[in-house]
């Protein structure tokens, strides 16, 4: 009977992740609007926290000031001690629109060095943080954080806008395309997606019902009043995952905030093999679990039984716990489907994710050895997820 219930507690995980964890699997219902409404138009500052960002900058600036759709746009570069030449490469990127396309682009780009970092915050935040500074003399009506290596369609910031306005959301957030070419990148990359919307079901973070709160940091539009509500990214300082504590406290504070996925726009980093996708996976995974080891117990546990133990009862030699095996991967295929679609993947790809979530739960641990030996939270040369106490590396 043990054996039984044991087969069956899977099943029920995913009948609840199916039916009841707020549709975050129905990926065709959490795309933002495709449609600007030029009459919804207002003036944007982006800023791009970035350091050592020279193979990628180029596009994002250029894919920036190449925006239409009647918002009006000004891009703030922070170089955080970058060493290849990250501000020139932007520069030069905006130099070069204005040969191609006409003088005045150029203008429209500021490249600020960020000062040294301070005690008690976290890299990017303090870049985004002298962003946040030098946007305030454009009075803008609302600021777009992106990262360094997001290509965005001429249309998406006027469709982001107009979504914000519609909606009076102070933060509307997209988790873009992530870059999809290698073996390590269609094994592991629409997982993290589909991880990431588990944890966070987009449905929850839009309803004012639900204390849920995320956002994708690689593309955040947030209202400046918002900001002013938190007390500004100072009482985020010390955040590593930047994006969803942003979410949190504004959400916190009353406003409204939204969370989808977009085609608009895509990362054009890519993820070489598996150990650069665990690297990127351990960073902050620990983090998540706020230090906590009964936590990472926990998680793995309920990976063991959610993932790992369907296709572990198939040689159980059980006709019972074979038939609730395969009737739950069957489920977990269902769930993983469309994400795989999103990405334009087969299905078959699906049979696998018991296997990825293996990977998942070895980067969780790994994150958590990393965070014991004080080289938590890795990030250009910078260990930023360390004990209270400990000495924070300047990379």
């Amino acid at each position: 009977m043990s054996l039984y219930v044991l087969a069956a507690a899977p099943l029920f995980v995913w009948l609840y992740l199916l039916l009841a964890r707020g549709g975050f699997w129905r990926v065709s219902r959490q795309f933002a609007p495709l449609a600007a409404d030029p009459a919804l138009a207002r003036s944007v500052v982006a800023i791009i926290p970035a350091r050592n960002e020279a193979a990628v900058i180029a596009d994002a600036v250029q894919s920036l000031l190449l925006q239409h759709g009647g918002a009006s746009i000004h891009v703030i570069v922070v170089d955080d001690g970058s060493t290849d030449g990250t501000g020139e490469a932007a520069l030069d990127a905006a130099a070069a629109l204005d040969a191609a396309a006409g003088p005045g682009l150029a203008a429209r780009l500021s490249v600020l060095a960020a000062p040294p970092l301070p005690p008690g915050w976290s890299g990017k935040v303090w870049a985004m943080s002298q962003g946040v500074t030098a946007a305030s003399r454009f009075k803008p009506d609302y600021l777009l954080f992106t990262d360094a290596d997001i290509h965005h369609d001429p249309d998406e910031l006027g469709m982001l806008v107009s979504f914000a306005v519609a909606r009076q959301a102070d933060l509307v957030s997209c988790m873009v395309r992530l870059h999809m070419a290698g073996r390590a990148e269609k094994w592991l990359i629409p997982a993290f997606v589909f991880f990431f919307l588990k944890l966070y079901p987009p449905a929850w973070i839009a309803s004012p019902q639900h204390r849920t709160a995320g956002a994708a940091g690689g593309c955040m539009l947030v209202r400046p009043q918002a900001l002013e509500r938190i007390g500004g990214l100072r009482t985020l300082r010390s955040q590593i995952i930047d994006d969803c504590a942003l979410a949190r406290a504004i959400k916190g504070a009353g406003g409204s905030i939204w969370l989808g996925l977009t085609r608009s726009a895509r990362s054009t980093r890519p993820y070489g093999s598996f150990a650069e996708i665990g690297r990127m996976i351990s960073r902050t995974a620990f983090n998540q679990l706020r230090h906590s080891y009964l936590l990472l117990a926990a998680t793995l546990a309920g990976l063991l039984v959610t993932y790992l133990l369907p296709p572990m009862l198939l040689l159980s030699g059980h006709r019972l716990s074979i038939a609730l095996g395969a009737a739950t991967w069957m489920l977990m295929c269902i769930a993983y489907t469309p994400m795989l679609r999103f990405y334009r993947l087969s299905p078959i790809w699906s049979l696998g994710l018991p296997a990825v979530a293996l990977f998942y739960a070895a980067a969780t641990v790994h994150s958590a050895v990393q965070y014991g030996r004080g080289r938590g939270g890795q990030w250009k040369g910078r260990a930023q997820d360390l004990r209270i106490g400990a000495e924070e590396s300047r990379g």
